[in-house]
């Protein structure tokens, strides 16, 4: 995330993506493909959490499951998801996942 030209790290919590998913217990492979899918969605909350927190240098902004919680249904609905969780989406990023090959570690 960029403020005034300035790069914010930010970080989200596996339980959090799942949240924000509507899955459970995605497989580390297919978080690269889960965060793609999520990405706008997961740009507002940090937006949202940065706005709210102090802004200070060198912050990192973190998203946790609470966040997603507190975010409007617009966040937290990205793609249009009932509030069941929804099998074919979880298929979905696992066939992205699969079809994608990791890249090697730097």
């Amino acid at each position: 995330m960029l403020n005034d030209g300035v790069a914010i790290e930010c970080q989200i919590s596996d339980a959090a993506m799942d949240e924000l998913g509507g899955v459970k217990g995605t497989e580390s492979i297919a978080r690269q493909a889960q965060f793609l899918a999520l990405r706008d969605a997961v740009e507002g909350i940090a937006s949202d959490v940065f706005d709210k927190g102090p802004c200070f240098k060198g912050q990192i902004v973190r998203i946790f499951t609470k966040h997603v919680q507190q975010a409007s249904p617009s966040r937290r609905d990205p793609i249009g998801m009932s509030p069941e969780p929804n099998p074919d989406q979880a298929a979905s990023l696992r066939i992205i996942a699969e079809a994608k090959p990791a890249s090697p570690a730097p």
